[in-house]
């Protein structure tokens, strides 16, 4: 475990959204925002780096006024906000995705699917069963599964009607782990991925396009998807309500994104 260093050594701060940087009400505090600003002004680099795709990271960027790049869908997205174009995207090769969920059913039983469309405006489509969580875009319900591998995704996402998403996704990996990537991102969100996709790997995209390394790089985060950005970054920082398993690889722990833990460290190294 690093300590924590002197503002100047980090010149990228990476933030996850959900459950760090955003309340429960998918606001930014003032204090954060604050904060942000603190670290900016210092000379330092802001990127979003987020497990939802562009369609539904958009209008937080836009409420943020955020014009940098923003790392979506699992890595798998680079986003430029200020020009509002894709500057990567990589896909979930489909038939390895039906593959895999055919392992992970003969092993657990029924699963409920829903898949991520790539794209700027890359609809979700959920098969009938699946818990839809709120958002800014309507999920399209798909009656047939053949149409969720129809075209180019980002992810699959993956419910089961018992297990919970630890245990779903313990299985997930241990049957289908050499055919995809398989994270958890929050509650009721066990995905499958492009097998070697991770934050990790977008932010090291978006950092070198902004001349930046992982030496100099700052991350917080609150979810095993997160556990690779800690694991690229010099410094993991992990919040108060943060997963066990992040908790356990963190280098801090800080408080809440209910209570401006972002700004709680970014005010002591930059302040």
């Amino acid at each position: 475990m690093s300590p924590a260093a002197a503002g100047p050594q980090y010149r990228l701060v990476a933030t996850d959204l959900d459950g760090t940087l955003l309340r429960s009400d998918e606001s930014v505090s003032e204090r954060t925002r604050a904060a942000l600003k603190l670290a900016t002004e210092a000379g330092a680099a802001h990127i979003v780096v987020t497990g939802r795709a562009v369609p539904w990271t958009r209008h937080i960027l836009q409420e943020l006024d955020y014009q940098g790049l923003a790392v979506c869908g699992q890595g798998a997205q680079v986003y430029h906000a200020g020009e509002h174009r894709l500057l990567t995207s990589v896909t979930l090769d489909r038939r390895l995705a039906g593959q895999a969920v055919a392992k992970i059913e003969a092993e657990a039983g029924p699963l409920h699917l829903a898949a991520g469309r790539d794209g700027l405006d890359g609809e979700v489509l959920v098969t009938p069963g699946y818990r839809v969580q709120e958002g800014p875009l309507p999920a399209v319900v798909a009656h047939d599964r053949d149409e969720l591998l129809a075209e180019p995704l980002n992810k699959l996402y993956l419910q089961h009607p018992e297990l919970d998403d630890d245990a779903l996704a313990h299985v997930a990996r241990t049957v289908a782990g050499d055919l995809v990537g398989v994270t958890m991102a929050g509650e009721g969100i066990v995905e499958l991925l492009p097998l070697g996709l991770s934050k990790a790997t977008g932010l090291s995209l978006a950092a070198r396009r902004l001349g930046m390394k992982a030496a100099g790089t700052i991350a917080f985060g609150d979810m095993p998807n997160d556990i690779p950005m800690f694991g690229w970054a010099a410094h993991g920082v992990a919040m108060a309500n943060a997963h066990t398993e992040l908790r356990a690889v963190a280098d801090e722990v800080t408080g809440s994104n209910e209570d401006d833990g972002i700004a709680t460290v970014l005010e002591r190294l930059y302040g």
